[in-house]
């Protein structure tokens, strides 16, 4: 049987024949040492086929695949720096490219169908050898007989390609595994969680040294005025009070307003200013005053910063772990994610883990002395553990890690922020406590992850019909500068449309129209009725005038309409009589 190999270096693809080799019969140590020899193994190994890469990322998309397991489709739409986010990386650890399946279609015999074939080809990783066998039903070995082979090959390769100048693949080598660990170590910027770890070690560290100097400056006022400790206890707000007070002979009651404005409180202020008469501190001198108030103005500008500090660390908790950080708090979580080295690496730890994490000596305390091991280690800064009662803080500490074990993986691989899932479980462990103090049956996991699914899907269908409703929005307004900036130019169709729209709705005019024509209809029945009427008179000399005179009548029998209406019901029946005795006549 025929033993081909591929090999992928950081140039290109190749594929070697190895002939004359009874694999049965060979020992591995001795191909290990022939292989050192290149006129033995030049004469068993021999190029069948090389295929260069066209250029840098395209080595780099062929290296993730074969390594990680990210095609090249999944690549080209990211840039290479961002290419290990999370949303790009994939689960498999080895994958057949398209050139590396047309390249082994093209230079491999074809497997026929129901025939075992007469070749094999040899790869150094099994998983992808595994791949390759599914896809193309190519056969492929991973053997240390095949290692061995792929090791001379890898020691002799630039023998092998002739055109090769000495030096270019050691320049493509360093090239490729550059940009591989650039990509490797960049992250989604977003989603950094060293910044949270940073932050928590500095908070930490901030906390003990502002409560170290805050008694520095209490016991160095205090030489001044002692009686002040006993009043102001905060920390912030004694070294704020140290720095307004100054000189305490010269406290006064002028200044209760801005003791008051300090401390918020009018009886605490007149308390300072009557102990400051009656104290016991000694005088300091002016250089010693200097140097307490700019310690104390230090202490306060730290307070001030660990405040902003908090707020830094509670906004990109938000972005990182939102659902870890809405079930055990800000803090909490940000412990957890720096104790465990990475958002990651929580997101590997089993709940067990995660349970008496910051408690290692004492879990291997007990391990060696076989006492009780912890039942809890960060998470005890929990307030669900604080709100158990002593029998049930273990069941509790075991509840609420197995919770934060979900919401951390859901943090680390979901593609989209929300904090949906870290409410419901939040929900979750308070029904928990519930159950403990009261025995109310908790509702089933189940139950709320579908619940915390299916709001997510609104959420997410709201955003799109936001958007739509938004574009649309954003069209019309385009359509109407249009329309503004015709009417400016002097278009007169976009002049009508304006007048158009500003003078009244289209649905308005045409029920003012039908008024104005029924009115019409009537002012010209009115008009027939009053002509025939004034023929009629004027035909037998009744009125005597002329036709002036019907014109002027038949101005003023329009400007009054009651009038009108007798003068034409006595006229119609004059006529009426008239025509009788017509046909009357006209018979005899």
């Amino acid at each position: 049987m025929a033993l081909h190999l591929l090999y992928e270096s950081a140039s290109g693809y190749s594929l070697f024949l190895a002939h004359g080799l009874d694999e049965i019969g060979q020992n591995t140590e001795a191909v290990r040492n022939s292989v050192s020899d290149l006129n033995r193994f030049g004469k068993v190994v021999k190029l069948a086929a090389f295929h260069p890469f066209e250029s840098a990322l395209d080595a780099l998309n062929q290296c993730n695949s074969v390594s990680e397991g990210i095609e090249k489709s999944d690549t080209t739409k990211y840039d290479v720096s961002v290419l290990y986010d999370d949303h790009v990386e994939c689960v498999v650890t080895g994958v057949m490219t398209d050139e590396l399946r047309s390249f082994l279609e093209l230079n491999l015999p074809k497997v026929k169908e129901g025939k075992k074939p007469k070749f094999s080809l040899g790869v150094a990783e099994p998983k992808i050898g595994s791949h390759i066998f599914e896809e193309t039903k190519i056969p492929c070995q991973s053997n240390e007989f095949v290692l061995e082979l792929l090791r001379g090959v890898r020691l002799h390769f630039d023998r092998f390609i002739k055109d090769l100048k000495p030096g270019d693949l050691e320049k493509a080598q360093l090239g490729l595994g550059h940009s591989y660990s650039r990509a490797k170590v960049k992250f989604n910027v977003n989603r950094v969680d060293n910044m949270v770890i940073q932050a928590i070690f500095l908070l930490d560290t901030l906390d003990k040294d502002i409560n170290s100097f805050s008694m520095r400056v209490r016991e160095w006022y205090s030489w001044h005025f002692p009686e002040l400790v006993k009043i102001v206890n905060d920390n912030y707000l004694y070294a704020k009070v140290a720095k307004f007070v100054e000189n305490k002979s010269d406290l006064s009651e002028e200044k209760i307003p801005g003791l008051t404005d300090i401390l918020e409180d009018e009886d605490k202020a007149k308390e300072i200013v009557e102990a400051a008469k009656a104290s016991m501190g000694q005088d300091l001198s002016p250089i010693d005053l200097i140097n307490v108030q700019q310690f104390a103005q230090r202490v306060m500008d730290l307070a001030e910063y660990r405040k902003k500090l908090y707020e830094y660390l509670v906004t990109k908790m938000n972005d990182i772990a939102p659902n870890l950080a809405s079930l055990i708090g800000e803090v909490v979580g940000a412990r957890l994610i720096s104790h465990a080295g990475s958002l990651t690496n929580l997101a590997k730890c089993p709940s067990s883990t995660l349970q008496i994490l910051g408690a290692e000596k004492a879990l291997f305390r007990a391990l060696k002395t076989k006492g009780n091991t912890p039942k809890y280690g960060l998470i005890f800064h929990s307030s669900f553990i604080g709100r158990a009662s002593a029998r049930n803080k273990g069941r509790m500490a075991r509840y609420l890690a197995n919770k934060c074990s979900i919401a951390s993986r859901i943090d680390c691989f979901a593609e989209s922020n929300t904090t949906v899932f870290g409410e419901k479980l939040r929900e979750q462990v308070e029904e928990r406590l519930e159950f403990y103090d009261k025995g109310i049956a908790p509702r089933k996991n189940i139950d709320v992850m579908k619940a915390a699914i299916e709001s997510t899907q609104n959420n997410d269908t709201e955003m799109d019909v936001d958007k739509a409703t938004s574009e649309a929005s954003a069209k019309k307004s385009k359509k109407k500068k249009s329309k503004d900036n015709g009417a400016e130019d002097g278009d007169p169709m976009a002049e009508d449309k304006l007048t158009a729209a500003t003078n009244g709705d289209a649905s308005e005019e045409p029920k003012t129209e039908k008024k104005k024509k029924k009115k019409r209809k009537l002012v010209e029945e009115e008009e027939g009725e009053e002509e025939q009427v004034q023929a009629v008179k004027n035909s037998n000399g009744v009125n005597g005038a002329s036709t002036e005179d019907g014109t002027a009548k038949k101005k003023k029998k329009k400007k009054s309409k009651g009038e009108d209406g007798q003068e034409d019901l006595a006229a119609a029946s004059e006529v009426r009589k008239k025509k009788k005795k017509s046909r009357s006549e006209a018979e005899e």
